[in-house]
């Protein structure tokens, strides 16, 4: 089995879209073992977005995640799990996300996309560890 982390961004809960995201997760077969409705602070946002720290919209991107409360959560399945959950989740930029994923469906911008999922196994293991470290 194979475990890969996820984040129902702000925009996510604002809207109403948490459960139709998991549910979505869980008809492919994916189990939500661990979820949480959580305000995300500073601190935990450096970790996170630690690849992002000294970028120019890195800002922007900690008052988004951290203007309201997000569902973080951890999803289990066969291996290549991250990868599915990446293609459910569709492209970055709603702009480009094909009709049947999260973001073709759902979103509206690039900036306020929905939901963040784990872009490798070693990402997962370390993103799991930031906010679930009991699973890790």
């Amino acid at each position: 089995m194979s475990r890969t982390f996820i984040i129902c961004k702000p925009d996510a809960v604002e809207r109403g879209y948490v459960g139709q995201i998991i549910d979505r997760f869980e008809r492919k077969g994916l189990k939500l073992v661990a979820g949480e409705l959580r305000q995300l602070d500073e601190a935990t946002l450096s970790k996170h977005y630690v690849e992002h720290v000294d970028k120019p919209f890195y800002g922007d991107l900690v008052a988004f995640m951290s203007r309201s409360p997000a569902f973080v959560g951890v999803l289990e399945g066969p291996d290549g799990t991250y990868a599915m959950v990446r293609t459910l989740m569709g492209p970055t930029n709603p702009a480009d996300a094909p009709p049947g994923t999260i973001r073709g469906d759902y979103g509206t911008t690039m900036t306020e996309n929905l939901v963040h999922g784990s872009d490798s196994d070693e990402s997962a293991a370390r993103e799991i560890g930031i906010f679930f470290p009991g699973l890790a």
